[in-house]
């Protein structure tokens, strides 16, 4: 019984000394650019970019297969900070994409409504709603990332678009409109 014991464990030691070299010296290392531009965006994995999620787009951005501007939820600031971080010029979000919303929203369900086909359920990238075949369906609130891609499949219209209020936790200082002067002429 000893000579089994200690026979799997000098194979297990072998396996595991072979298994943590392999991990040092075929370690593949990632792109810090593409790490980068990842923390820029948003996280909403919601695919208007259309790319399957922010991961993928940040390395069609850092390949130059996509433009900086592909990214609704993100908006202009998104735009901003990837183009300072590329050291390219800032330009409008495509509207091909999508509009930025003002403010932030998420989507919920009318239960009275609802027919339970489960499309909105396919649809959604970050699996926000719950439900099953035949019967209603909700949203969970605080993993809506308002990307609205439910909305489009949805045969009945009972998906509608809310805007979350502000609360201390959310609220943001409202930037003020300033108009941009003509320089005055020097003496």
């Amino acid at each position: 019984m000893l000579t089994v014991v200690l026979t799997l464990a000098i194979i297990a030691a072998v396996f595991g000394l072979v298994l943590g070299y392999s991990a040092i010296r075929f370690k593949v290392e990632g792109d810090p650019i593409v790490d980068q531009i990842d923390s820029i965006l948003p996280q909403t994995q919601c695919g208007q970019c259309t790319y399957a999620g922010c991961r993928p787009y940040a390395e069609a951005i850092a390949n130059g297969e996509a433009d900086i501007n592909q990214c609704p939820p993100g908006g202009e600031t998104t735009i901003i900070a990837l183009a300072d971080l590329l050291g390219v010029e800032a330009k409008p979000l495509n509207a091909e994409h999508g509009v930025e919303k003002p403010s932030k929203t998420v989507v919920r369900i009318d239960e009275n409504v609802c027919i339970g086909c489960t499309l909105c359920i396919q649809a959604c990238p970050v699996d926000a709603i719950l439900g099953a075949a035949k019967r209603m369906h909700t949203v969970i609130e605080s993993e809506c990332t308002g990307c609205d891609l439910c909305i489009p499949p949805c045969p009945v219209d009972c998906i509608h678009v809310i805007e979350v209020e502000a609360t201390l936790n959310t609220w943001k200082w409202q930037a003020p409109e300033v108009e941009h002067a003509a320089p005055r002429p020097s003496r």
